[in-house]
C-alpha cells in the first residue's frame, strides 16, 4: 500500500530546463566571437561540474560558473558591462514565471486527499521556495525537502525523519539518476515522466529490470499518475 507520493519539482511539476536552455542561446552569441557552441556547452558543463561541491545546484550557482567560463574562454577579455549581461541573464530566470507541466494542477491536489505528499527537490533554497509559493501547489504538501544531493543516502534519511516505510513510497520525476534510481536502490517505488530537455549531469541508464519488476513505471504526463496509484493500492 503506497500511503507515500514524493515529487521532484523541477521539470516534473514546473517547466525549467527550457528556461536554461532559452538562456545558454544567448550566452552562446554573447561568446561567439572567441569560440563555437560546441566548445561553449563543453567548457561551460566542465566548469559546472568543477564546481559543484562549492556552489551546489541552481540560477545562482549556474551564474558563477557562467562568468568564470567567459573569463576563460576569452582570455581574459572579455568586457564588464557582458558580464552585467550574464548576470542580468540568471536574473531574469530567477523572476521567471513558473509555468506547470501538464496535469500537475490536477494530480497533485487530487492525489493529496487520499496520500501524503513530499516535496523532493534540489537547487537554490530561496528560489525553490520562491517557485513552490508561486506553482499554487504549496498547500498540498505536507512537507517540503530541498536537498544538496538526490541520492540513496538523501532519500534514506528523509524516509527515516518521516517515518516512511520505503515499500509504502513512491517517488515522482524526470530525472533517472535523481528521482528513480534512488528511490529503486531503498525499495521504493519509483515513477519516470520524462521532460523533453535533461541535463547532460542527469543522464543514466534505465535500471535493470530485475532491480525495476513491478516498482517502475513511466508514464507520458502526470495526468496518469492518479488511475496509476491506485492501481497499486488496488483499488482499481
Amino acid at each position: 500500500m503506497i500511503t507515500t507520493i514524493g515529487f521532484d519539482a523541477d521539470d516534473t511539476l514546473w517547466h525549467n530546463e527550457s528556461i536554461f536552455e532559452a538562456t545558454h542561446e544567448k550566452y552562446r552569441t554573447l561568446l561567439a566571437r572567441w569560440h563555437d557552441a560546441a566548445t561553449i556547452d563543453r567548457r561551460l558543463f566542465a566548469t559546472e561540474m568543477r564546481n559543484l561541491e562549492l556552489y551546489g545546484y541552481g540560477i545562482k550557482a549556474h551564474a558563477l560558473s557562467c562568468i568564470e567560463t567567459a573569463i576563460e574562454l576569452s582570455g581574459g577579455d572579455i568586457r564588464a558591462a557582458e558580464i552585467r549581461e550574464i548576470i542580468a541573464y540568471a536574473q531574469e530566470m530567477l523572476a521567471h514565471p513558473v509555468e506547470l507541466l501538464a496535469g500537475a494542477a490536477e494530480a497533485v491536489p487530487q492525489l493529496a486527499q487520499s496520500h501524503q505528499l513530499l516535496l523532493i527537490t534540489k537547487g537554490d533554497l530561496r528560489d525553490q521556495e520562491r517557485k513552490l509559493a508561486k506553482s499554487g501547489l504549496a498547500q498540498h504538501f505536507q512537507h517540503t525537502e530541498i536537498v544538496a544531493e538526490k541520492d540513496v543516502a538523501t532519500y534514506a534519511r528523509v524516509l527515516r525523519r518521516r517515518q516512511i516505510p520505503p515499500g509504502e513510497f513512491l517517488m515522482v520525476g524526470n530525472s533517472l539518476k535523481s528521482d528513480i534510481l534512488p528511490a529503486l536502490d531503498l525499495g521504493a517505488y519509483a515513477v519516470l515522466v520524462p521532460y523533453h530537455l535533461l541535463w547532460q549531469a542527469e543522464q543514466a541508464a534505465p535500471p535493470p529490470p530485475a532491480a525495476a519488476a513491478n516498482r517502475f513505471f513511466q508514464l507520458e504526463t502526470l495526468r496518469e499518475l492518479p488511475a496509476l496509484v491506485a492501481r497499486l493500492n488496488g483499488q482499481v
